[in-house]
């Protein structure tokens, strides 16, 4: 019968154990792929607290490369196998991947990441990065879908990013920047200042179809003229034009614009036209006449669209955000130079900002909501309920006021939205 082995101490060691010359402990054993690995501690006692965890995995199918496998390596996998998604989706997930995640934490060996580890990448990202609860949300769901693709291949357990979000938020004070329309006011002055000032009269066009309609930014940017019947008064969505502004390896590099589906199926709709804002592509043609502006782009065979620069190429997002900084500021400006109190000023805002004026002013019509879901594109009606019927505060001091008439026996008649 053959000698036990054993090392220094006496100890009788185990199949696969050996004590190395420098006394340090190593375990070797052959994986699924009969494969050898290895794996190392200064004393018996820590290197058969690894043998359990290594048999543990082995008996709950865990793969053994993933000892080795690092966060890095499971999002290429990720990044290859990824299907489903719209093209500005996916590069923006792999923008927040190489920006935030990837500097971080890519090359952390995945079964070594807890959801300690995770929590506290997050709070870094909200404390040290200071960045958005949006922001946050896009990495969030990168790295959940990532390291949910490390269980559902065996590679660990639980995924420890399950309810950190949730968790983070409830722990830290979030501006959430709750959605804001602009007062009947302050739409009413935002337009006419368009409308009269020289400066920026080149600018009513555009905005006042995003006021009008409800189009989202790629929406009305990729609006082309035979999208549009000035006769018949509608709009005829069916398209979304994307403007990126960052690049990752192995993208395009600069800037560029791509032509993609609307955002869900029923984002593809007809708009009808109010009345100025048939106006408003009325005077977007006959300013491009005065001027002999022709579109000078062909966007993935997309050409002849509406809205140009002075150089006959398409709107973007950024661009108009900024026009509306200035706007603000100089309209805010001579507001002040007409009263020291004006009674109204424009908020700071955002194309989509817009958007949600439309909604609003849907909604003090008396808009069915349902009608409003058609319009605004939504597939799920909870959508519109829950993120867009915020009214005014101007509309719920005259809804109490009804309700105070009433409790006081003067009948009001009451709309049903």
């Amino acid at each position: 019968m053959a000698e036990k082995r054993k090392d220094k101490a006496r100890t009788v060691l185990k199949t696969g154990e050996v004590q190395r010359k420098n006394g340090t402990y190593q375990y070797s054993w052959m994986d699924g792929q009969l494969k050898r690995r290895f794996v190392y501690a200064k004393t018996l006692a820590d290197l058969r607290e690894k043998e359990k965890h290594i048999q543990k995995d082995k008996c709950d199918g865990i793969k053994t490369e993933a000892r080795y496998t690092t966060v890095d390596d499971l999002y290429n996998l990720w990044q290859n196998l990824k299907r489903g998604l719209k093209n500005n989706t996916f590069e923006n997930y792999k923008y927040m991947y190489s920006t935030f995640v990837g500097p971080s934490i890519g090359n952390r060996r995945v079964s070594t990441l807890r959801k300690s580890d995770v929590k506290k990448y997050y709070n870094y990202l909200v404390d040290e990065r200071n960045l958005k609860a949006s922001t946050i949300d896009n990495i969030n769901t990168v790295l959940h879908q990532i390291l949910q693709l490390a269980v559902d291949d065996d590679y660990i357990r639980k995924n420890p990013a399950d309810n950190v979000l949730r968790e983070l938020k409830k722990a830290h004070p979030f501006q959430t920047g709750e959605k804001k329309a602009l007062t009947m006011k302050e739409q009413e002055l935002f337009l006419d200042y368009l409308r009269t000032h020289p400066v920026y009269e080149h600018w009513y066009p555009i905005f006042a179809v995003m006021v009008g309609t409800g189009l989202r930014v790629g929406e009305a940017t990729g609006l082309r003229w035979m999208d549009i019947d000035l006769e018949e008064g509608m709009i005829d969505v069916n398209h979304t034009l994307v403007y990126y502004d960052h690049r990752t390896e192995g993208s395009k590099r600069g800037c560029y614009f791509n032509v993609n589906s609307t955002k869900t199926p029923a984002s593809m709709r007809q708009v009808p036209m109010l009345d100025f804002v048939k106006e408003a592509f009325e005077m977007e043609k006959q300013k491009q006449a005065d001027l002999d502006l022709h579109c000078t782009v062909t966007i993935d065979g997309y050409t002849d669209f509406i809205f140009l620069n002075r150089f006959g190429k398409t709107q973007n997002q950024s661009t108009l955000n900024k026009a509306i900084k200035r706007i603000i500021r100089d309209c805010n400006d001579e507001q002040f130079e007409k009263s020291e109190e004006p009674e109204v000023l424009l908020p700071n805002f955002s194309c989509h900002t817009l958007r949600h004026t439309f909604t609003t002013r849907m909604c003090e019509a008396g808009v069915n909501v349902k009608v409003i879901q058609d319009i605004l594109g939504h597939t799920d009606i909870s959508t519109t309920l829950n993120i867009y019927a915020d009214v005014t505060k101007e509309l719920r001091k005259s809804e109490f006021d009804g309700l105070e008439a009433y409790f006081n026996g003067e009948p009001k008649k009451v709309v049903n939205a």
